[in-house]
């Protein structure tokens, strides 16, 4: 298994454009957002004990991140959890609207994320490596905690094996 610090960087490779990992503040929290939303209403149990797919999907993730690093696994579960909990009222919403805000949430995400790499000059990271559809989010939460000043070490690896951010 890749480390965290391999993990991000090969992801940093296609993400090199500020413009580009800003796109991703907004693209990649709307996608996993609208995952959330409409893996809620799937469920592996049937009454008393509903268990949503969400949270399956959510828990292996979690493990995943967390096998990577403790303390953004833990970051990552809080999160994620939080957009479980933001997408309750969509799920209760009619089926129609349920589909439109999940939908709609999905393509705006893809939308930010396709004009990122098109500032990018590049393909994004999943098309080589599908592994980058679970690092995506990860990444995203690495850059905001580096640029408040957290996780130097990899900050300079990334920097070091893909090279700096450029405008």
């Amino acid at each position: 298994m890749k480390t965290l610090k391999q993990q991000l960087t090969n992801y940093a490779l296609y993400h090199r454009s500020k413009r580009n990992i800003y796109t991703h503040f907004i693209g990649i929290p709307l996608i996993v957002f609208a995952i959330v939303c409409l893996l809620q209403r799937v469920t592996l149990i049937s009454e008393p004990v509903v268990i949503p797919l969400a949270t399956v999907v959510i828990a292996l993730t979690c493990l995943y991140y967390l096998m990577l690093s403790l303390s953004m696994g833990l970051i990552m579960a809080v999160c994620l959890s939080v957009l479980s909990i933001a997408a309750k009222p969509v799920v209760s919403l009619s089926t129609e609207l349920w589909l439109a805000v999940s939908i709609g949430s999905f393509v705006v995400g893809w939308v930010f994320q396709f004009i990122g790499h098109y500032f990018e000059g590049k393909k994004p990271a999943f098309v080589d490596d599908l592994i980058g559809l679970v690092i995506g989010p990860l990444f995203v939460l690495a850059e905001f905690l580096i640029m408040l000043g957290f996780y130097k070490d990899i900050a300079d690896h990334i920097e070091q094996h893909a090279g700096p951010n450029k405008a």
